[in-house]
């Protein structure tokens, strides 16, 4: 470890970088207000239900690049991402403050586009847009949401509550997001993507919050520890360890991969199995249940999502170790999950 005077941002990482400063502001937090930790913070609402509280930071060239990404798209994305964070502590979204920083010289059709995909996601999420702020800036284009949402008392999920034995699994598939990145950032042109590119693409660019399927879960009994694919499997799952005091074991061999992902990791030649565990933005939920209950749950998701939910791996009591393994070998995986300031 570095001494003090030495020390950089970069060698704290973002998860140092949050232990570091949020121990003295807890501190001071109401015992019925839960703060840093989570997809949301939680505080008093009405009733038997609960405020959820959520905010993320998009910046050009960080977390998109303008150039590539239509304003439709961005729009769409900037609620999305925010939206999953809702789906994750087993909520439902009611209103959003919105803040841009932009170029003087940013074209007004420019704006217009964004708010259309921005507003097609609000309506079929019945999100209201309450205000925000907007500034100059003479750089990058940045994009803040903040966005509240509702649950239940009874019915929230936190990363804290997961026990050793629980199944880990996920709603959707895995590496999507980080296939249609990987290919933007190859330069290929447009002419040069087929079908299956195009999917891929759509993934990074269009991820669906998973908000039926968070509500849903949260309301079975098995469900323990709950919260959204945002940085990669890899790193995510490095938080419920950190919050639930345990270890991870996660199979390789059951990572859901879409047929078109498979197809471009061939045509490309990328890991498969890091881009599925180390890529990050896709926004399907991952969730620990009790063993005991997993396959009637997993029947009863089923019959209502009309697609399976997939178990990937298992909760230990080795607090801090995670393993992974292929067909029952351990593994390492060359890429590590996102982390802001290390990556």
């Amino acid at each position: 470890m570095k001494k003090e005077k030495n020390l950089k941002l970069s060698d704290l990482g973002e998860f140092g970088f949050i232990a570091r400063f949020s121990t003295s502001f807890l501190r001071n937090l109401p015992p019925e207000v839960v703060g840093i930790g989570d997809d949301c913070a939680v505080v008093p609402w009405k009733g038997k239900k609960k405020l959820l509280v959520t905010t993320d930071l998009l910046i050009d060239g960080v977390h998109f690049l303008k150039e590539k990404i239509s304003a439709e798209d961005l729009g769409y994305k900037s609620l999305a991402v925010n939206l999953s964070d809702i789906a994750a502590m087993g909520g439902r979204p009611l209103y959003a403050l919105l803040s841009l920083a932009l170029a003087p010289e940013t074209d007004v059709r420019w704006l217009d586009q964004f708010f259309n995909g921005w507003r097609a996601l609000a309506r079929k999420t019945k999100v209201q847009l309450l205000g925000g702020d907007t500034t100059k800036t003479l750089n990058k284009m940045v994009i803040n949401v903040a966005l509240l949402g509702e649950a239940e008392e009874n019915f929230i999920r936190y990363r804290s509550a997961a026990e050793p034995g629980d199944i880990i699994a996920v709603t959707g598939p895995l590496g999507n997001s980080e296939g249609g990145l990987r290919l933007i950032l190859s330069g290929l042109r447009e002419s040069q993507l087929g079908s299956d590119e195009k999917k891929l693409l759509k993934c990074h660019y269009r991820p669906r919050p998973h908000l039926p399927e968070g509500y849903f879960l949260a309301h079975q009994l098995e469900v323990r520890a709950m919260m959204d694919v945002s940085d990669g499997i890899d790193s995510d799952l490095k938080r419920i360890i950190e919050r639930s005091n345990c270890g991870v074991e996660v199979w390789l061999e059951k990572l859901p991969v879409s047929s078109f992902l498979k197809k471009c990791s061939q045509k490309y030649g990328w890991p498969l199995n890091e881009v599925a565990a180390a890529g990050g933005e896709d926004y399907c939920l991952l969730v620990t249940i009790d063993p005991n209950g997993f396959s009637r749950l997993a029947l009863r998701y089923q019959r209502q999502f009309r697609r399976p939910l997939y178990p990937i791996g298992r909760i230990t009591s080795d607090r801090g170790h995670f393993i992974y393994l292929l067909n029952g070998r351990p593994v390492a995986l060359k890429k590590s999950g996102y982390d802001h300031f290390k990556t």
